[in-house]
């Protein structure tokens, strides 16, 4: 009864000094629970001490036991428990944030001891094991406060190039959420097989990046239409003989 009062009052106090550091409330749980299981292992070893019973081989039937339940498939477990601390502690996701995880990409709703839980547009909740998280190649599309819009158009051969880049240019400059600075730009990308390939590229802000990605697509497009300016598309001619019987 003794070391588990002084177990409870110990945790409590090794859990309250862990709050006034920066660490994050995750990572303060799972050593406040780490170190609340070796104080009471310890107290039950004590215990059994008292009684008279001999401690060594209690502890290699513990030592038994506990690699018994690592051999049937524990491991796992602890893998996504100790990726789970590491997630919380470095933080390359967070909750809120957009990202894109072993080819998931969805809204962080909770970052857990075992799963990392992702909402994606559609409203569909997707759970990624700890482990894979930790080890996948992670993109985080909102964590920056600015995002680069680019914007990919074709236009025909033999057009004016000045006057192309001048109207895009135009449209990303009058457009309200776009920035001025990184100043919006526009560049020639390749010489395909049917038209000369521009791309439009103009700075937003992160929570503004699909809106205008959507309002610049639509507007090079209609104002290339306005002003003339033929946007080609693949095109195939077939020539058909005919055979003299």
């Amino acid at each position: 009864m003794v070391g588990y009062i002084v177990t409870k009052i110990l945790v409590g106090l090794f859990k309250n000094s862990l709050r006034k550091t920066k660490l994050p409330l995750l990572v303060v749980e799972f050593l406040a629970r780490f170190f609340s299981a070796i104080l009471y292992v310890s107290v039950i070893l004590v215990a059994v001490g008292v009684l008279g019973v001999s401690i060594g081989p209690v502890i290699l039937g513990l030592s038994a036991v506990i690699g018994l339940i690592l051999g049937f498939g524990l491991q796992d477990t602890l893998m996504n428990l100790a990726a789970g601390l590491w997630i919380a502690a470095l933080g390359p996701i967070d909750i809120g944030e957009v990202v894109s995880i072993s080819g998931q990409t969805g809204k962080v709703n909770s970052i857990g001891l075992m799963a990392t839980e992702l909402l994606t547009p559609d409203n569909t909740i997707i759970m990624i094991p700890n482990r894979l998280v930790w080890g996948a190649i992670i993109i985080n599309h909102t964590r920056m406060p600015t995002r680069r819009v680019g914007i990919d158009i074709g236009v025909a051969y033999g057009t004016n190039l000045d006057r192309a880049i001048q109207l895009a240019m135009e449209l990303m400059k009058s457009h309200p959420k776009v920035l001025n600075e990184p100043e919006p730009s526009v560049v020639i990308t390749a010489l395909a097989d049917s038209s000369i390939n521009l791309q439009l590229r103009a700075w937003t802000k992160t929570e503004d990046y699909w809106e205008v990605k959507g309002d610049l697509t639509r507007g090079i497009y209609e104002l290339y239409t306005k002003e003339g300016i033929e946007i080609p598309f693949p095109q195939v001619d077939v020539h058909i003989r005919e055979m003299s019987g």
